[in-house]
């Protein structure tokens, strides 16, 4: 039998290396951004182009490479961020595997052009599909150029399953956000289609956030900070009133580093138990610094997840420390059993008026004793005993728990928002909420959808971060055929002039951070699905709105036009039918 195992190429080799390292456009910004932090740049500039399909330029100002380094920085396996097997158990850099410049090389069409700051002159080199082209002296700046260009061109199928151009962007700027989050002393700048997205200086924290993810963030941000010696937490939690239904700003770092672990979601989560509504996340931005050895980040080419030696004792510390601060800033209830805050006013008021604080005196009347008899009269007597003959020869008062009015069947509101119905025989309880949604829904449906639109009187704005504003870009050609006026009056605030006829103006808001919330849609057909699921849910009321037996009465009947459908197109339920032979069994 001849052999049939083989060495493969060294460009087959990288590009399957490149299937792990090189997912999308974003994996490539995060590679390049995170080489740009560990070369020592203080500003970073991130030029993209459709979506980084085309382009995906890094520029810095940090050490910059040798003419031989640059060349040798290519070669699979070359890095200078470690030396030996120990180095891996301590890495204090982004990087370190010293896969990513190949993977990416491999898969495009790459040039660098690069200066360290003692030569007079930098290095130019291009590399196409893995293979070298050249290199040759140019003038540059100090630091490093990186442009990536026609990405996955060599490899078709790759390049077919990228999304469109609005979710590559936008994982692109999740990345972008990681790294800047981890790093408020350096300078960012990002660039998509010649148009800037941010702009971020140097500061703080806190600042860092509010330029991210907007001034509306700000009130809602509580920090959070301990030092227990071996590890410290810091960073922010926002109140339960910025939280959402879905994730996007919960981010976990450690050592500087961005990290996914649902294990410490959770502990975040309970934090927060009894202060937030059902499905919704709190929005926090927590960082962990502790001995690189006690952290083993070498667990994917993504470095998204990390092992901790001592995971139970950090789920702990977030959780405590998370609630601690929720007590501090009278989110939660803190309990103090040294006194009793209720009482300075009272005790203030006493001493301004008496000078002295005197001790109420408690009298007890020893010789009281419940079981004596009291001195009744005859005719009191022969009163209380016709009194109590009566009440026995009552019949029992009939309570009808049904109102008596004009309607077929009988009908009932329960405590908590539900209806009780009887029909043809059946006892069901209804959720009115949904009912009514599934009717508002069927309405809007049956009728062509015009663009009649309400001028306001006066204008409202919002107040818009980056990422909702790209998200406005992708959607603001829809929006005048649906009754919208809205244009960015300014850098980061939205004014609105006129919404569709039917929209309040107390829901305007509300509806549009819907929209932004949750918007990341591939076509327009999606989006305006999208935006009719959020119209329908806007104009339906909840369960807990119908108070009075008219409205409930008249929401049945139209459902019964529909067919009395038992559920929504979303698979919940409208009604349940109450087993009645069952709860007779109970007595």
């Amino acid at each position: 039998m001849s052999d049939i195992i083989k060495l493969l190429p060294d460009h087959v080799a990288n590009q399957i290396a490149a299937g792990e390292v090189v997912q999308r456009p974003a994996s490539i910004v995060k590679e390049l951004v995170e080489n740009s932090i560990d070369a020592g740049a203080t500003k970073i500039e991130l030029i993209i182009r459709d979506a980084g399909r085309n382009l995906i330029q890094v520029v810095d100002n940090g050490s910059g490479m040798s003419e031989t380094d640059a060349r040798l920085a290519f070669e699979r396996h070359a890095t200078s961020k470690i030396s030996t097997t120990e180095d891996i158990f301590r890495i204090s850099t982004k990087g370190f595997r010293g896969e990513a410049l190949a993977s990416i090389a491999a898969v495009a069409e790459v040039e660098l052009k690069t200066k360290t700051a003692d030569a007079k002159i930098g290095t130019n080199i291009y590399i196409e599909g893995g293979g070298f082209q050249f290199q040759e002296p140019i003038q540059t700046t100090e630091g490093s150029n990186f442009s990536v260009k026609n990405l996955f061109y060599n490899v078709p199928a790759r390049r077919k399953f990228l999304k469109n151009n609005n979710i590559e962007f936008r994982h692109i700027i999740d990345e972008f956000q990681r790294v800047a989050l981890a790093h408020e002393n350096l300078d960012f700048e990002l660039f998509h289609n010649d148009d800037i997205v941010f702009r971020l200086r140097k500061g703080s924290l806190l600042q860092r956030i509010v330029d991210v993810f907007g001034r509306k963030l700000q009130p809602l941000l509580i920090p959070i900070k301990e030092d227990l010696g071996w590890i410290q937490l810091n960073g922010f939690v926002a109140k339960p009133e910025g939280a959402k239904k879905t994730r996007g700003e919960q981010f976990f770092f450690v050592n500087g580093r961005y990290f996914r672990s649902p294990y410490f979601n959770k502990a975040v989560q309970e934090a927060f138990e009894g202060l937030l509504l059902p499905g919704y996340i709190p929005t926090f931005f927590l960082f962990l610094e502790l001995d690189p050895g006690k952290v083993d980040v070498n667990i994917h080419p993504q470095k998204t997840e990390v092992k901790f030696e001592d995971d139970n004792l950090i789920f702990a510390l977030v959780r405590s420390t998370i609630k601690r601060s929720l007590g501090i800033y009278n989110v939660s209830p803190s309990l103090d059993f040294e006194r009793d805050s209720g009482m300075d006013a009272f005790l203030n008021q006493t001493k301004s008026t008496s000078g002295s604080f005197k001790v109420p005196e408690i009298v007890v009347d020893r010789d009281y004793n419940p079981f004596r008899e009291e001195t009744v009269s005859a005719g009191e007597k022969v009163a209380m005993t016709e009194m109590y003959q009566q009440n026995i020869q009552a019949e029992p008062s009939k309570i009808n728990l049904f109102e008596d009015e004009d309607f077929d069947e009988d009908l009932m509101r329960l405590p908590n928002g539900y209806w009780l119905f009887n029909k043809n025989g059946k006892t069901l309880m209804l959720d009115l909420g949904r009912m009514h949604r599934l009717i508002v829904s069927e309405r809007n449906s049956q009728k062509k959808r015009s663009n009649e639109k309400h001028t306001l009187l006066f204008s409202l704005e919002y107040h818009m971060n980056e990422t909702e504003k790209n998200k406005f870009r992708s959607i603001k050609k829809y929006l005048p055929e649906l009754g919208f006026e809205m244009i960015i009056a300014n850098d980061n605030v939205l004014r609105i002039d006129a919404v569709p006829q039917g929209l309040k103006e107390t829901q305007v808001m509300k509806f549009l951070e819907n929209i932004f919330e949750i918007l990341e849609y591939r076509t327009e057909d999606e989006f305006l699905d999208f935006y009719n699921n959020q119209w329908n849910k806007i104009q339906s009321k909840s369960r807990f709105d119908f108070l009075y037996k008219m409205d409930a009465e008249q929401v049945i009947k139209d459902f019964t036009v529909l067919g009395f459908p038992e559920f929504l197109p979303s698979g919940k339920r409208c009604f349940i039918e109450i087993p009645l032979d069952d709860l007779k069994n109970k007595f």
